[in-house]
């Protein structure tokens, strides 16, 4: 079933400017310090999941909601407002693989999953999310030692 997100997002944000994409020329490449077998790997996703003791993701929220690796992912819930969450109902793997990452861990593919998996939802301001969140969240994988991240942008 195709998602209707672009025309959804459009009249979404009818009241704003049209949308300036974000360009980015120079992104560094950091090579892995060490084989991915050995490597801390962190799960981040804009998914907008969070545990039910925590608070529920808002509109224009800049916020990150931290669940622990051991968080059962069947007690997780989902405030999104660009898609809909049906699936992520059923199987929130679909868009926070932390089950995922813990079978590699298991099967010997990745060291270890870090202490913390990260969520959140995209802004419309790109200029919020790289002046406001993405300060905290490298704070957060670097507190957390990790050595790679897997992004999973919803």
């Amino acid at each position: 079933m195709p998602i209707a997100y672009i025309q959804r997002t459009r009249e979404r944000y009818a009241a704003y400017p049209p949308y300036q994409w974000s360009l980015n020329h120079d992104a560094p490449w950091t090579p892995l310090p060490r084989p991915i077998k050995d490597c801390r790997v962190a799960l981040l996703s804009s998914g907008g999941l969070y545990l039910p003791d925590q608070p529920p993701f808002e509109d224009n929220d800049a916020s990150y909601r931290r669940i622990p690796r051991d968080a059962d992912i069947g007690t997780l819930r989902v405030y999104h407002h660009g898609y809909r969450d049906d699936d992520v109902d059923r199987d929130p793997n679909c868009v926070f693989p932390l089950d995922r990452l813990r079978e590699l861990v298991a099967a010997g593919v990745i060291g270890e999953v870090a202490d913390f998996a990260l969520t959140f939802l995209t802004l419309y301001s790109a200029r919020r999310e790289v002046s406001e969140r993405a300060p905290k969240l490298l704070a957060e994988l670097q507190a957390m030692a990790v050595d790679a991240a897997l992004l999973v942008p919803v």
